[in-house]
């Protein structure tokens, strides 16, 4: 089985003879395209809204694209705050969901009017000395511990997460936060990651408004909302089946009629997470091979690293690889893809089965539109690529340049060596 690029060959010729690899490709049609099945498949719930992971790709040519259908921002940290001001995400627009967080960045989330969702109880107090008085609406991060199973199958481990309250927590939390005056609450978790599983969202959606009904019965606190966050995945491999999201949006909607309509809470808001689902398929790194390697394994060397994408040499992650123009060959010689990083996990495939690969050939490397870009860094020294959007008419856009040695070099402006270095 294989995954079929969203470029052509023909497309890709005409885009590096403009661009040089390695850069990031996105599809503007097939992320407006998902972004119309989600809405669908959440439409019976009036007051549904995604707030995008801003973590995931933050490029705010992408994200207006989500905004276009209603999309906010869920922002972890001050500079994706910033980035959701710029593009006009202020107010209930962003979902502020963050962990061992600086004051500054409670500051200014308070100052754009997020709703700021506490992941831990101590943060009340550390958010009023922060601020002064806690916002009239607020939500907590849940965490209920123990295993998240579906059926037999272990999806996660909640109880070695970082993130989140618990029970008891949560319910002194409520309490706390109304006495202080907060009159709008919502509830948050995220109890496992990456699912490729139409189960999930409505065994978490499950979970959380069980909870919603005994917090709202026992502290009094009006429930406004209910954020599934993230953990909808999608295939990286090819022989994998992908969640069918009207599928889940009709268990979620299910659970919601089971267990929130009857104690009263019908007018309840569902928002989502979501960013590996939203967008990883509609993005690849495309990269050109540079050299070959024969000695105890049969390498092939590209113009892209880690730097690029981290994901492979971080969890050894999958991402299928196409060689372009060699689509209908067999895949029959095992190689080792790898980048130029002095490191040997530095690898995008390892024993991978491929057709004949020659040097000049491109590879287009899968699902890299959430969690690809957004990860790099600038290990040897190494600069992150150009990000290009391929439009629904056909046409490029560049999205963000790729770096320079000038921008590696910026942070030493203030010296004299930064001066030296660029002459």
């Amino acid at each position: 089985m294989a995954k079929i690029p969203f470029v052509t060959q023909e497309k890709l010729q005409k885009i590096t003879e403009q661009y040089p690899t390695p850069f990031h490709l996105y599809d503007e049609k097939g992320i407006k395209e998902n972004c119309k099945r989600l809405y669908d498949a959440f439409s019976w719930n009036k007051g549904f809204k995604e707030y995008f992971a801003v973590k995931a790709t933050p490029n705010p040519f992408i994200i207006n694209i989500l905004r276009e259908f209603g999309a906010g921002c869920d922002c972890s940290s001050y500079t994706e705050l910033m980035l959701s001001k710029a593009i006009g995400a202020v107010g209930d627009d962003i979902m502020f969901s963050s962990n061992d967080t600086p004051k500054e960045d409670f500051v200014l989330a308070n100052e754009l009017g997020a709703i700021i969702n506490l992941d831990d109880i101590t943060h009340i107090e550390f958010l009023e000395n922060a601020i002064g008085k806690l916002p009239k609406k607020m939500s907590c991060r849940y965490n209920p511990g123990g295993l998240f199973k579906i059926s037999n199958d272990i999806m996660d481990n909640p109880g070695d997460a970082k993130y989140g309250m618990t029970t008891e927590q949560l319910f002194e939390a409520f309490k706390i936060m109304k006495d202080k005056g907060v009159e709008e609450f919502g509830i948050h978790a995220f109890l496992a990651s990456n699912t490729v599983t139409n189960e999930y969202y409505p065994m978490l959606a499950k979970v959380l408004f069980e909870v919603a009904v005994k917090l709202q019965k026992e502290t009094g606190a009006k429930i406004k909302f209910i954020n599934l966050s993230g953990g909808v995945g999608i295939p990286y491999r090819p022989d994998q089946e992908g969640n069918d999201i009207a599928a889940i949006g009709e268990g979620v909607r299910k659970v919601y009629e089971e267990v929130l309509v009857p104690a009263g809470m019908g007018d309840v808001s569902i928002y989502t997470e979501l960013g590996r689902f939203m967008l990883a398929p509609y993005g690849g790194l495309v990269t050109k091979v540079i050299h070959e390697k024969h000695t105890h394994k049969e390498y092939v060397g590209v113009d892209a690293c880690a730097v690029n994408l981290m994901r492979p040499a971080m969890y050894g992650a999958y991402h299928h690889i196409t060689v372009m123009g060699k689509e209908n060959m067999p895949c029959d010689h095992k190689y080792d893809v790898t980048g130029s990083l002095c490191e040997n996990n530095d690898k995008f495939a390892v024993d991978r089965m491929l057709p004949k690969i020659d040097i000049g050939d491109t590879l287009f490397i899968h699902d890299t539109g959430a969690h690809g870009f957004a990860m790099g860094y600038n290990y040897n020294g190494r600069l992150k690529s150009a990000e290009l959007l391929l439009k629904e008419d056909g046409s490029v856009q560049l999205i963000r340049r790729a770096e320079e040695p000038k921008d590696y070099f910026s942070t030493f402006d203030c010296f004299d060596f930064y001066k030296k270095v660029l002459s």
